[in-house]
């Protein structure tokens, strides 16, 4: 029989992208929301699957409805990709963010420990754990210190789920993914922000574009290519935590620059920065060594910061030739 998943967090853009790897392998893929009756799928919509995907409505915060999907799913693998993703938004939410990530976690993790079935388990973690890493890369062994309710939030699921493994065999890891992009990235995280603004100047729809920092460092990478790291993860004998990264950073200037340069503008021109958007514990640098990745998963990222950018900024050209 073929396997199945369930995904928590399947409309949003690593959701997606696994959702769409995961039928390719012969998956039956099933899929979770707050309410799926009134849910916008427009990512799965726009990958063509949207109909080969059963869906349930559950809320990882609630035990009872994550209990009754997983027992009536019987997965071979869950991913969760849930909870509030955005790091900017944690400092005006840290209560909901911490909830959304750690409770929702725990409720996991009983859930796998009572029901005793072979049900391998994926949690979405995050480079965000390790803080400022200054000339250094994050790999498995670098100490977490984190900068944020987010990241505060990540860390804890991530030792929660460790605890769970080793107390009570439950096979479950966390993908410690630094960042990752795509055209279905949302407009209020900075990447798309600058894609989008890039593309909408072009076309004379807006004169400028306001973004804060562009001294900090992040390692790039391309969304569709980490959800593979994601799934062979769960392929491995025994679960293991892994870093997922280009092993590359580079300025937020740079990623500017990428960006405007596919539209033919100079960044310059058009580019203001404010005070009022730079964040008060900010990330200066951060940057992954994906070695056990390479050595364990057999994987390693191919497309790179450039490259990510110019995806982003055709799929924007794309939709506005459209429009």
């Amino acid at each position: 029989m073929a396997k199945s998943a369930l995904i928590f967090g399947i409309t949003g853009q690593d959701g997606a992208y696994l959702a769409a790897l995961l039928l390719g392998k012969g998956y039956r893929v099933f899929g979770t929301s707050r309410d799926a009756e009134l849910s916008s799928f427009r990512n799965l919509d726009a990958l063509g699957i949207r109909d080969r995907i059963g869906y349930l409505s559950a809320s990882p915060m609630d035990f009872r409805s994550v209990l009754q999907s997983i027992i009536k799913v019987d997965p071979d693998e869950i991913y969760n990709l849930s909870g509030q993703s955005s790091v900017g938004l944690s400092f005006n939410q840290p209560g909901e963010t911490l909830d959304s990530i750690t409770a929702a976690t725990m409720n996991f993790m009983e859930i796998l420990r009572m029901l005793e079935r072979p049900i391998r388990y994926y949690n979405a973690g995050s480079s965000e754990c390790f803080g400022d890493l200054g000339d250094h890369t994050a790999n498995e062994l670098t100490a977490f210190r984190p900068r944020s309710p987010y990241a505060v939030a990540k860390a804890a699921a991530h030792w929660q789920i460790s605890v769970y493994r080793e107390a009570y065999g439950i096979y479950a890891c966390s993908g410690l993914l630094f960042n990752h992009e795509s055209p279905f990235r949302a407009e209020r995280f900075v990447t798309q922000k600058i894609v989008s603004g890039a593309a909408k100047i072009s076309a004379g729809r807006q004169d400028k574009l306001v973004l804060g920092d562009l001294s900090i460092r992040r390692d790039w990478g391309w969304a569709p290519e980490y959800v593979e790291a994601m799934w062979r993860m769960l392929q491995l004998d025994e679960p293991r935590d892994i870093v997922i990264a280009t092993g590359e950073s580079h300025t937020l200037e740079e990623f500017v620059a990428e960006a405007f340069s596919y539209f033919d503008l100079d960044w310059r021109d058009y580019v203001e920065t404010d005070p009022e958007l730079f964040r008060t514990s900010e990330i200066r640098s951060s940057a992954g060594d994906a070695t056990l990745a390479r050595n364990l998963l057999d994987w390693s990222a191919d497309k790179k910061m450039k490259e990510v950018v110019r995806e982003m900024a055709r799929a924007q050209k794309a939709g506005n030739d459209e429009s």
